[in-house]
């Protein structure tokens, strides 16, 4: 079983900074996390990826949120961290953490963080 708990968010004035926590336990697959992504839903609309990082440390991200978003890990913790910069208001939504692992024949299973608020408001 995996449980992903993250930490973070909350309200933050337009061109503020924050972080994003999130934190994997499990014991499967040798609890070795393969990647991670940050994704994010607006009310009435649908989940979207922010950022991915694998174990390996390859990033990506969305056009929305490069140069501002930072996505990045801790292997040896099975943390992700997100670094939110020059915040909007239109950044303003429920953020998940994503993680996934691979078995043996490289069938991919994903877990998903109870989602923690972000609001971007003056």
């Amino acid at each position: 079983q995996v449980q992903l708990v993250e930490s973070g968010g909350g309200l933050v004035q337009p061109g503020g900074s924050l972080g994003l926590s999130c934190a994997a336990s499990g014991t499967i697959f040798g609890n070795v996390v393969m990647g991670w992504g940050g994704y994010r839903q607006a009310p009435g609309k649908q989940r979207d990826v922010v950022a991915t990082i694998t174990r390996f440390g390859t990033t990506n991200s969305a056009d929305s949120v490069k140069g501002r978003f930072t996505l990045s890990r801790d292997n040896a913790e099975n943390t992700v961290f997100l670094q939110m910069n020059s915040l909007k208001p239109e950044d303003t939504a429920d953020y998940y953490c994503n993680a996934y692992y691979t078995s043996s024949s490289a069938r991919r299973f994903d877990y998903w963080g109870q989602g923690t608020q972000v609001t971007v408001s003056s």
